[in-house]
Protein backbone atom coordinates (compact mmCIF):
# COMPACT_ATOMS: atom_id res chain seq x y z
CA UNK A 1 0.00 0.00 0.00
CA UNK A 2 2.95 2.25 0.72
CA UNK A 3 4.13 2.03 -3.25
CA UNK A 4 0.73 2.46 -4.51
CA UNK A 5 0.39 5.87 -1.93
CA UNK A 6 4.15 6.90 -2.96
CA UNK A 7 3.23 6.44 -6.69
CA UNK A 8 -0.30 8.24 -6.38
CA UNK A 9 0.05 10.56 -3.70
CA UNK A 10 -1.26 13.64 -5.77
CA UNK A 11 -3.85 12.27 -7.59
CA UNK A 12 -5.40 10.74 -3.89
CA UNK A 13 -4.38 14.87 -2.46
CA UNK A 14 -6.69 15.49 -5.37
CA UNK A 15 -9.29 13.52 -4.78
CA UNK A 16 -9.59 14.32 -0.56
CA UNK A 17 -9.71 17.86 -1.61
CA UNK A 18 -12.39 17.28 -4.00
CA UNK A 19 -14.28 15.13 -1.63
CA UNK A 20 -13.96 17.60 1.77
CA UNK A 21 -15.40 20.29 -0.90
CA UNK A 22 -18.49 17.52 -1.78
CA UNK A 23 -18.54 16.83 2.07
CA UNK A 24 -19.37 20.03 2.98
CA UNK A 25 -21.84 21.10 0.57
CA UNK A 26 -24.80 18.76 1.42
CA UNK A 27 -23.79 19.95 5.49
CA UNK A 28 -23.77 23.67 4.91
CA UNK A 29 -26.39 23.75 2.35
CA UNK A 30 -28.71 21.46 4.94
CA UNK A 31 -27.95 24.39 7.79
CA UNK A 32 -28.30 27.73 5.74
CA UNK A 33 -31.47 26.22 4.74
CA UNK A 34 -32.37 26.18 7.99
CA UNK A 35 -31.02 29.64 8.49
CA UNK A 36 -33.29 31.01 5.42
CA UNK A 37 -36.70 29.25 6.69
CA UNK A 38 -36.65 26.51 4.36
CA UNK A 39 -38.97 23.12 5.29
CA UNK A 40 -37.95 19.57 4.98
CA UNK A 41 -39.89 18.72 2.01
CA UNK A 42 -38.28 22.40 0.35
CA UNK A 43 -34.89 21.28 1.07
CA UNK A 44 -35.91 17.66 0.02
CA UNK A 45 -36.09 18.40 -3.65
CA UNK A 46 -32.87 20.72 -3.20
CA UNK A 47 -31.00 17.10 -2.04
CA UNK A 48 -32.44 15.22 -4.62
CA UNK A 49 -30.90 17.55 -7.20
CA UNK A 50 -27.17 16.27 -6.59
CA UNK A 51 -28.39 12.46 -7.62
CA UNK A 52 -30.45 13.07 -10.56
CA UNK A 53 -27.29 15.13 -11.56
CA UNK A 54 -24.81 12.50 -10.72
CA UNK A 55 -27.00 9.64 -12.36
CA UNK A 56 -27.13 12.20 -15.51
CA UNK A 57 -23.30 12.37 -15.42
CA UNK A 58 -22.88 8.88 -15.06
CA UNK A 59 -24.22 8.53 -18.59
CA UNK A 60 -22.92 11.61 -20.37
CA UNK A 61 -19.31 11.72 -19.02
CA UNK A 62 -18.29 8.72 -20.55
CA UNK A 63 -19.34 10.46 -23.76
CA UNK A 64 -17.81 13.96 -23.23
CA UNK A 65 -14.65 12.16 -22.19
CA UNK A 66 -14.55 10.56 -25.41
CA UNK A 67 -15.09 13.76 -27.29
CA UNK A 68 -12.53 16.08 -25.64
CA UNK A 69 -10.45 13.91 -23.61
CA UNK A 70 -10.10 13.45 -19.66
CA UNK A 71 -7.93 16.75 -19.13
CA UNK A 72 -10.85 18.98 -20.64
CA UNK A 73 -13.32 17.55 -19.11
CA UNK A 74 -11.92 17.55 -15.40
CA UNK A 75 -10.82 21.46 -16.42
CA UNK A 76 -14.25 22.04 -17.42
CA UNK A 77 -16.59 20.22 -15.26
CA UNK A 78 -13.96 21.34 -12.27
CA UNK A 79 -14.59 24.63 -12.98
CA UNK A 80 -18.42 24.64 -12.99
CA UNK A 81 -18.57 23.00 -9.52
CA UNK A 82 -16.29 26.20 -8.06
CA UNK A 83 -18.99 28.47 -9.79
CA UNK A 84 -21.75 26.86 -8.24
CA UNK A 85 -20.56 26.82 -4.68
CA UNK A 86 -20.27 30.46 -4.83
CA UNK A 87 -23.40 30.94 -6.83
CA UNK A 88 -25.20 29.04 -3.58
CA UNK A 89 -24.12 31.55 -1.01
CA UNK A 90 -24.72 34.40 -3.61
CA UNK A 91 -28.71 33.55 -4.74
CA UNK A 92 -29.96 31.64 -1.66
CA UNK A 93 -33.46 30.30 -3.44
CA UNK A 94 -34.43 27.13 -3.28
CA UNK A 95 -35.34 26.83 -6.91
CA UNK A 96 -31.63 28.15 -7.63
CA UNK A 97 -29.92 25.95 -5.15
CA UNK A 98 -32.17 22.52 -6.93
CA UNK A 99 -30.38 23.73 -10.17
CA UNK A 100 -27.08 24.13 -9.05
CA UNK A 101 -27.36 20.75 -7.02
CA UNK A 102 -28.20 18.97 -10.15
CA UNK A 103 -25.08 21.06 -12.46
CA UNK A 104 -22.68 20.09 -8.93
CA UNK A 105 -23.67 16.05 -9.11
CA UNK A 106 -23.32 15.74 -13.41
CA UNK A 107 -19.96 17.33 -12.16
CA UNK A 108 -19.08 15.83 -9.76
CA UNK A 109 -19.47 12.08 -11.34
CA UNK A 110 -17.33 13.23 -14.15
CA UNK A 111 -14.56 14.59 -12.31
CA UNK A 112 -14.78 11.26 -10.40
CA UNK A 113 -14.72 9.29 -13.71
CA UNK A 114 -11.58 10.88 -14.82
CA UNK A 115 -9.62 11.10 -11.27
CA UNK A 116 -10.43 6.86 -11.11
CA UNK A 117 -9.42 6.79 -14.57
CA UNK A 118 -5.88 8.45 -13.99
CA UNK A 119 -5.77 6.05 -10.70
CA UNK A 120 -6.51 2.76 -12.42
CA UNK A 121 -4.33 3.74 -14.91
CA UNK A 122 -1.54 4.11 -12.44
CA UNK A 123 -2.25 1.39 -10.70
CA UNK A 124 -0.97 -2.69 -11.39
CA UNK A 125 -2.66 -5.79 -11.34
CA UNK A 126 -0.86 -6.52 -8.13
CA UNK A 127 -1.87 -3.47 -6.55
CA UNK A 128 -4.91 -2.66 -7.86
CA UNK A 129 -7.03 -3.86 -4.67
CA UNK A 130 -4.41 -1.67 -2.48
CA UNK A 131 -5.22 0.79 -4.49
CA UNK A 132 -9.27 0.49 -4.25
CA UNK A 133 -8.79 0.27 -0.46
CA UNK A 134 -7.14 3.44 -0.30
CA UNK A 135 -9.44 5.40 -2.90
CA UNK A 136 -12.14 4.18 -0.26
CA UNK A 137 -10.32 5.50 2.48
CA UNK A 138 -9.46 8.91 1.13
CA UNK A 139 -13.10 9.17 0.16
CA UNK A 140 -14.48 9.11 3.87
CA UNK A 141 -11.72 10.92 5.65
CA UNK A 142 -12.69 13.67 3.28
CA UNK A 143 -16.40 13.81 3.87
CA UNK A 144 -15.26 12.91 7.70
CA UNK A 145 -13.18 16.16 7.24
CA UNK A 146 -15.38 18.40 5.94
CA UNK A 147 -17.45 18.10 8.83
CA UNK A 148 -14.63 19.80 10.74
CA UNK A 149 -14.33 22.54 8.83
CA UNK A 150 -18.29 23.32 9.20
CA UNK A 151 -17.22 24.59 12.38
CA UNK A 152 -14.89 27.16 11.32
CA UNK A 153 -17.49 29.77 10.09
CA UNK A 154 -21.26 30.17 9.85
CA UNK A 155 -23.16 29.14 7.19
CA UNK A 156 -25.45 32.11 7.45
CA UNK A 157 -22.25 33.63 5.66
CA UNK A 158 -20.19 33.39 2.83
CA UNK A 159 -16.97 32.46 4.07
CA UNK A 160 -17.60 28.26 3.99
CA UNK A 161 -19.15 28.58 0.28
CA UNK A 162 -15.76 29.86 -0.31
CA UNK A 163 -13.82 27.43 1.15
CA UNK A 164 -15.75 25.08 -0.77
CA UNK A 165 -14.48 26.58 -3.97
CA UNK A 166 -11.45 27.31 -3.40
CA UNK A 167 -11.05 23.68 -1.90
CA UNK A 168 -11.96 22.41 -5.05
CA UNK A 169 -10.44 24.93 -7.20
CA UNK A 170 -7.11 24.06 -5.47
CA UNK A 171 -7.50 20.47 -6.02
CA UNK A 172 -7.32 21.10 -10.10
CA UNK A 173 -3.05 21.27 -9.04
CA UNK A 174 -2.09 17.92 -7.98
CA UNK A 175 -4.47 16.17 -10.46
CA UNK A 176 -3.37 18.07 -13.58
CA UNK A 177 0.05 18.64 -13.10
CA UNK A 178 1.02 15.12 -11.52
CA UNK A 179 -1.34 12.93 -13.81
CA UNK A 180 0.10 10.11 -16.12
CA UNK A 181 -0.74 10.98 -19.84
CA UNK A 182 -4.31 10.74 -20.07
CA UNK A 183 -5.28 6.93 -20.28
CA UNK A 184 -7.26 5.53 -23.35
CA UNK A 185 -11.10 5.44 -21.92
CA UNK A 186 -13.09 2.62 -22.64
CA UNK A 187 -16.05 1.32 -20.57
CA UNK A 188 -17.81 -2.13 -21.19
CA UNK A 189 -21.10 -2.16 -22.09
CA UNK A 190 -23.60 -2.30 -19.36
CA UNK A 191 -26.04 -5.40 -19.00
CA UNK A 192 -29.58 -4.92 -18.94
CA UNK A 193 -31.17 -4.64 -16.73
CA UNK A 194 -33.67 -7.50 -16.74
CA UNK A 195 -30.62 -9.48 -17.39
CA UNK A 196 -29.30 -8.58 -14.32
CA UNK A 197 -32.73 -9.34 -12.24
CA UNK A 198 -32.38 -12.33 -13.42
CA UNK A 199 -29.17 -12.94 -12.54
CA UNK A 200 -29.94 -12.28 -8.88
CA UNK A 201 -32.83 -10.31 -7.75
CA UNK A 202 -31.78 -9.46 -4.09
CA UNK A 203 -29.14 -7.73 -5.54
CA UNK A 204 -30.91 -5.66 -7.89
CA UNK A 205 -33.70 -4.79 -4.62
CA UNK A 206 -31.07 -4.56 -1.97
CA UNK A 207 -29.05 -1.80 -4.19
CA UNK A 208 -32.28 0.01 -5.02
CA UNK A 209 -33.83 0.34 -1.50
CA UNK A 210 -29.85 1.09 -0.24
CA UNK A 211 -29.34 4.00 -2.70
CA UNK A 212 -32.41 5.09 -0.51
CA UNK A 213 -30.51 4.65 2.55
CA UNK A 214 -27.00 6.69 1.01
CA UNK A 215 -29.33 9.53 0.21
CA UNK A 216 -30.52 9.91 3.57
CA UNK A 217 -27.08 9.86 5.16
CA UNK A 218 -25.62 12.35 2.74
CA UNK A 219 -28.14 14.30 1.50
CA UNK A 220 -31.26 14.96 4.25
CA UNK A 221 -28.58 14.39 7.27
CA UNK A 222 -27.67 18.16 7.69
CA UNK A 223 -31.31 18.82 7.37
CA UNK A 224 -32.38 16.49 9.56
CA UNK A 225 -30.19 17.80 12.75
CA UNK A 226 -31.53 21.18 11.85
CA UNK A 227 -35.03 19.85 12.10
CA UNK A 228 -34.22 18.36 15.87
CA UNK A 229 -32.75 21.59 17.25
CA UNK A 230 -28.98 19.99 17.21
CA UNK A 231 -25.93 22.67 17.16
CA UNK A 232 -23.81 22.86 14.36
CA UNK A 233 -20.84 20.82 16.29
CA UNK A 234 -24.08 18.43 17.11
CA UNK A 235 -24.82 18.31 13.37
CA UNK A 236 -21.52 18.03 11.97
CA UNK A 237 -20.50 15.28 14.41
CA UNK A 238 -23.62 13.36 13.70
CA UNK A 239 -22.78 13.11 9.45
CA UNK A 240 -19.12 12.27 10.86
CA UNK A 241 -20.22 9.03 12.97
CA UNK A 242 -21.54 7.52 9.67
CA UNK A 243 -18.39 7.70 7.96
CA UNK A 244 -16.38 6.39 11.05
CA UNK A 245 -18.84 3.40 11.49
CA UNK A 246 -18.14 2.83 8.04
CA UNK A 247 -14.44 2.68 8.34
CA UNK A 248 -14.86 0.84 11.30
CA UNK A 249 -16.56 -2.01 10.16
CA UNK A 250 -15.92 -2.44 6.23
CA UNK A 251 -13.18 -4.46 6.05
CA UNK A 252 -14.25 -6.71 9.46
CA UNK A 253 -17.49 -7.61 7.39
CA UNK A 254 -16.10 -8.15 4.28
CA UNK A 255 -13.74 -10.69 5.76
CA UNK A 256 -16.51 -12.55 7.00
CA UNK A 257 -18.39 -12.30 3.65
CA UNK A 258 -15.43 -14.19 2.08
CA UNK A 259 -16.62 -17.06 4.77
CA UNK A 260 -20.53 -17.68 4.36
CA UNK A 261 -23.77 -17.53 3.02
CA UNK A 262 -23.62 -13.67 2.16
CA UNK A 263 -27.35 -13.76 2.28
CA UNK A 264 -27.70 -14.72 5.93
CA UNK A 265 -24.89 -11.75 6.39
CA UNK A 266 -27.00 -9.49 4.85
CA UNK A 267 -30.36 -10.47 6.91
CA UNK A 268 -28.28 -10.14 9.97
CA UNK A 269 -26.63 -7.12 9.11
CA UNK A 270 -30.42 -5.34 8.37
CA UNK A 271 -32.08 -6.83 11.05
CA UNK A 272 -29.13 -5.48 13.17
CA UNK A 273 -29.43 -2.20 12.29
CA UNK A 274 -33.40 -2.24 12.74
CA UNK A 275 -33.40 -3.60 16.03
CA UNK A 276 -30.66 -1.07 17.07
CA UNK A 277 -32.88 1.51 15.96
CA UNK A 278 -36.29 0.34 17.69
CA UNK A 279 -33.98 0.16 20.90
CA UNK A 280 -33.24 4.05 21.11
CA UNK A 281 -36.54 5.03 20.63
CA UNK A 282 -36.93 5.99 24.07
CA UNK A 283 -33.79 7.63 24.29
CA UNK A 284 -33.93 9.44 20.28
CA UNK A 285 -34.15 13.13 21.94
CA UNK A 286 -30.48 12.59 23.64
CA UNK A 287 -27.53 13.67 21.02
CA UNK A 288 -24.89 10.68 22.42
CA UNK A 289 -28.15 8.30 21.11
CA UNK A 290 -28.12 9.94 17.31
CA UNK A 291 -24.08 9.56 17.37
CA UNK A 292 -24.63 6.03 18.14
CA UNK A 293 -27.14 5.41 15.88
CA UNK A 294 -25.13 6.93 12.79
CA UNK A 295 -22.30 4.76 13.85
CA UNK A 296 -24.28 1.96 13.67
CA UNK A 297 -26.58 2.58 9.99
CA UNK A 298 -23.33 3.96 8.60
CA UNK A 299 -21.42 0.67 10.13
CA UNK A 300 -23.99 -1.34 8.34
CA UNK A 301 -24.90 0.69 4.94
CA UNK A 302 -21.57 1.36 3.25
CA UNK A 303 -20.41 -2.39 3.85
CA UNK A 304 -23.59 -3.63 2.64
CA UNK A 305 -23.09 -1.76 -0.82
CA UNK A 306 -19.95 -3.70 -1.43
CA UNK A 307 -21.80 -6.77 0.18
CA UNK A 308 -24.57 -7.04 -2.01
CA UNK A 309 -22.09 -6.48 -4.97
CA UNK A 310 -20.24 -9.24 -4.25
CA UNK A 311 -23.20 -11.71 -3.65
CA UNK A 312 -24.27 -10.14 -6.95
CA UNK A 313 -21.05 -11.58 -8.63
CA UNK A 314 -21.55 -14.73 -7.55
CA UNK A 315 -24.50 -15.85 -10.24
CA UNK A 316 -22.38 -14.00 -12.42
CA UNK A 317 -19.46 -15.40 -14.71
CA UNK A 318 -16.76 -13.75 -14.49
CA UNK A 319 -16.47 -12.17 -17.99
CA UNK A 320 -19.81 -10.27 -17.05
CA UNK A 321 -19.13 -9.09 -13.67
CA UNK A 322 -17.74 -5.62 -15.63
CA UNK A 323 -20.64 -5.11 -17.18
CA UNK A 324 -23.45 -5.32 -14.58
CA UNK A 325 -21.42 -2.57 -12.93
CA UNK A 326 -23.36 -0.16 -14.73
CA UNK A 327 -26.84 -1.73 -14.28
CA UNK A 328 -25.76 -1.85 -10.43
CA UNK A 329 -24.73 2.39 -10.32
CA UNK A 330 -28.15 3.00 -11.86
CA UNK A 331 -30.39 0.94 -10.03
CA UNK A 332 -28.76 2.62 -7.34
CA UNK A 333 -29.30 6.18 -8.77
CA UNK A 334 -33.19 5.94 -8.77
CA UNK A 335 -33.09 4.67 -5.10
CA UNK A 336 -30.95 7.70 -3.97
CA UNK A 337 -32.97 10.33 -6.22
CA UNK A 338 -36.07 8.60 -3.97
CA UNK A 339 -34.60 8.89 -0.83
CA UNK A 340 -34.86 12.73 0.04
CA UNK A 341 -37.91 13.21 -1.37
CA UNK A 342 -39.90 10.42 1.01
CA UNK A 343 -37.40 11.68 3.81
CA UNK A 344 -37.97 15.72 3.46
CA UNK A 345 -42.47 14.30 3.07
CA UNK A 346 -41.87 12.09 6.11
CA UNK A 347 -40.36 15.21 8.06
CA UNK A 348 -43.21 17.38 7.43
CA UNK A 349 -45.87 15.16 8.33
CA UNK A 350 -44.44 13.31 11.10
CA UNK A 351 -41.38 15.12 12.79
CA UNK A 352 -37.66 14.98 12.53
CA UNK A 353 -37.37 11.45 13.75
CA UNK A 354 -39.40 9.96 11.05
CA UNK A 355 -35.65 10.49 9.62
CA UNK A 356 -35.13 7.19 11.47
CA UNK A 357 -38.27 5.29 10.43
CA UNK A 358 -37.63 5.48 7.05
CA UNK A 359 -34.14 4.66 6.93
CA UNK A 360 -35.39 1.38 9.21
CA UNK A 361 -38.22 0.79 6.75
CA UNK A 362 -36.09 0.31 4.05
CA UNK A 363 -33.54 -2.32 6.00
CA UNK A 364 -36.19 -4.07 7.21
CA UNK A 365 -37.44 -4.48 3.32
CA UNK A 366 -34.08 -5.48 2.65
CA UNK A 367 -33.84 -8.14 5.29
CA UNK A 368 -37.90 -9.51 4.44
CA UNK A 369 -36.50 -9.76 0.87
CA UNK A 370 -33.17 -11.43 1.76
CA UNK A 371 -35.60 -14.01 3.40
CA UNK A 372 -37.59 -14.67 0.90
CA UNK A 373 -34.74 -15.48 -1.32
CA UNK A 374 -33.10 -18.00 0.57
CA UNK A 375 -36.88 -19.84 0.12
CA UNK A 376 -36.24 -19.65 -3.56
CA UNK A 377 -32.87 -21.29 -4.10
CA UNK A 378 -29.66 -22.32 -2.57
CA UNK A 379 -26.59 -21.04 -1.80
CA UNK A 380 -23.16 -21.42 -3.66
CA UNK A 381 -20.58 -23.27 -2.41
CA UNK A 382 -18.45 -20.60 -0.20
CA UNK A 383 -15.41 -21.49 -1.94
CA UNK A 384 -17.07 -20.93 -5.54
CA UNK A 385 -17.98 -17.38 -4.55
CA UNK A 386 -16.57 -13.79 -5.54
CA UNK A 387 -14.06 -11.95 -3.78
CA UNK A 388 -15.59 -8.80 -1.93
CA UNK A 389 -14.09 -5.52 -2.63
CA UNK A 390 -14.87 -2.59 -0.70
CA UNK A 391 -16.46 0.30 -2.63
CA UNK A 392 -18.61 3.33 -1.51
CA UNK A 393 -22.05 4.39 -3.33
CA UNK A 394 -20.01 7.72 -4.37
CA UNK A 395 -18.27 5.91 -6.72
CA UNK A 396 -18.40 6.63 -10.66
CA UNK A 397 -19.00 3.71 -13.07
CA UNK A 398 -14.97 3.44 -13.71
CA UNK A 399 -14.42 2.43 -9.99
CA UNK A 400 -17.59 0.57 -10.13
CA UNK A 401 -16.13 -1.61 -12.91
CA UNK A 402 -12.69 -1.90 -11.70
CA UNK A 403 -14.06 -3.54 -8.51
CA UNK A 404 -15.59 -5.83 -10.77
CA UNK A 405 -12.86 -6.67 -13.05
CA UNK A 406 -10.68 -6.67 -9.86
CA UNK A 407 -13.24 -9.33 -8.24
CA UNK A 408 -13.48 -10.83 -12.03
CA UNK A 409 -9.32 -11.61 -12.01
CA UNK A 410 -9.68 -12.78 -7.98
CA UNK A 411 -12.11 -15.31 -9.36
CA UNK A 412 -10.00 -16.56 -12.23
CA UNK A 413 -6.96 -16.66 -10.16
CA UNK A 414 -8.83 -18.76 -7.76
CA UNK A 415 -10.16 -21.34 -10.61
CA UNK A 416 -6.54 -21.87 -11.83
CA UNK A 417 -5.29 -22.87 -8.46
CA UNK A 418 -8.40 -24.81 -8.04
CA UNK A 419 -9.64 -26.51 -10.92
CA UNK A 420 -7.17 -29.40 -11.04
CA UNK A 421 -8.87 -30.33 -8.15
CA UNK A 422 -11.71 -32.73 -9.12
CA UNK A 423 -13.34 -34.10 -6.13
CA UNK A 424 -14.64 -30.60 -5.57
CA UNK A 425 -17.73 -29.61 -7.17
CA UNK A 426 -20.29 -27.10 -6.67
CA UNK A 427 -23.78 -27.92 -5.54
CA UNK A 428 -25.20 -24.61 -7.19
CA UNK A 429 -27.64 -25.26 -10.30
CA UNK A 430 -26.54 -24.45 -13.41
CA UNK A 431 -28.69 -21.23 -14.50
Amino acid sequence: MLFVLKNSWALLLGLMLLMIGNGLQGTVLGLRGSIEGYSAATMSYVMSGYFVGFLLGSRLAPLMIRRVGHVRVFAALASLISAAFLIYAAAPHPVVWAAMRLLVGLCFSGVYVVTESWLNDKATNETRGQALSLYLIVQMVGIISAQAIANFADAGGYMLFVIMSVLVSIAFAPILLSASPAPVFQTTKPMSLIELYHASPLGVVSTFLLGGVFAGMFGMASVFGTEAGLSVPEVTLFISMFYVGGMALQFPLGWVSDRMDRRWLIFGTTVFAVISMLMALPFIGYSSTLLVLAFIIGGCANPLYSLVIAYTNDFLESDDMAAASGGLLFVNGLGAISGPLVIGWAMNYFGPYAYFGYIALLFALIAAYAAYRMTQRPAPNVEDTATYTAILPQASPVAMEVAQNYAADQARSDDDVTHDIPERKSDFPAR
